[in-house]
């Protein structure tokens, strides 16, 4: 057995560029992958039991890996100018269903890793140019920008893949 200390890799951010990514959307890049690999990290493993149970009442993981997918997919659709599509309004209403059957872990666990894939995609499409041009969310059209919802849509993956392994560890330890 040897005495050196493992390292741990460090968090996306410090690894360097994204191939093919502009500098002004690398954050939101990095957090992206941050979300691809802690959600592979953490959701994996789950049985399919525990994908759909809400401890002490909070969202299910289930839930959170849904959610990541359609959320992401809705935020990106309003930052090219798009309205949600009638099967966006479907899949934001049932988010906290399992289905019927109920879906795998590891479609779930897919599923972020194609909508990150797909985030990326769209982020090195993204021109520069763009990034200050208005936009709006929802009925009530509220005001952002393209930049704005590129973030946000990363950051709200990247809340979701915490909540996700905080609910994780509390199904684990019970």
């Amino acid at each position: 057995m040897s005495n050196e200390k493992s390292v741990a890799r460090p968090e996306v951010w410090l690894r360097g560029p994204i191939a093919g990514m502009p500098d002004l959307l690398m954050p939101a890049a990095h957090a992206f992958v941050q979300v691809a690999e802690e959600v592979a990290e953490i959701a994996t493993s789950l049985t399919p039991d525990q994908l759909w149970l809400r401890p002490g009442g909070v969202a299910s993981p289930g839930f959170h890996l849904k959610h990541i997918v359609g959320a992401t997919d809705r935020l990106l659709s309003y930052a090219r100018g798009e309205t949600l599509t009638p099967e966006q309004i479907t899949v934001l209403k049932t988010e906290k269903d399992p289905g019927t059957p109920p879906e795998a872990v590891a479609d779930l666990v897919g599923a972020v890793q194609q909508a990150v894939a797909s985030a990326l995609d769209q982020l090195r499409r993204t021109s520069l140019d763009r990034l200050t041009e208005k936009r709006t969310v929802g009925r009530a059209a509220l005001p952002t920008t393209v930049l704005g919802l590129l973030f946000h849509a990363a950051e709200h993956a990247q809340r979701h893949a915490g909540q996700l392994t905080t609910t994780v560890r509390i199904l684990r330890a019970s």
